[in-house]
């Protein structure tokens, strides 16, 4: 039985969902590919646009903020998956997202479209939201938006 190269086992993983390079470095890893058959690997796959940390971060964004999540989260999973503070950035800023109405989506979504009735009740959906990944500012105004 003959072991996958790592170009096999990357474009596999990649023909899956798009990954980041750091993903892909880590997961040839743990197959026990070594260090120079990876960067080699990775050069040929960036070389060759099967791989782009760029289009990676673009499809990530879209995909959690569709899923409720705020900016402050999706930037955090972006670091732990070894994207470019730059280039985390750079896909934010040219998201068309507006992460204001998104958190009024979500708070409604959760909890319904009135205003929470007391100190309690509002405290237990900002920690929701601030979980979610949003702003203050964002939280804030969610709270001041009328339906």
């Amino acid at each position: 039985m003959s072991r996958r190269s790592s170009n096999q086992q990357a474009i596999g993983l990649l023909a899956r969902r798009e990954h980041s390079a750091s993903e892909l470095r880590a997961k040839l890893e743990k197959y026990q590919h070594d260090d120079v058959d990876i960067d080699k690997t990775l050069d040929w796959l960036q070389k060759n646009d099967l791989q782009s940390d760029s289009r990676f971060t673009e499809d990530y964004i879209r995909h959690r903020s569709q899923r409720g999540c705020g900016e402050l989260r999706i930037r955090q999973e972006l670091k732990q998956r070894g994207v470019n503070d730059d280039l985390i950035a750079e896909a934010l800023r040219l998201a068309d997202i507006d992460w204001f109405a998104l958190a009024v989506a979500v708070r409604c979504k959760r909890f319904g479209e009135q205003t929470p009735a007391d100190f309690k009740e509002r405290a237990k959906q900002q920690r929701f939201l601030q979980y979610r990944g949003f702003t203050h500012e964002q939280i804030t105004e969610s709270f001041n938006h009328n339906t």
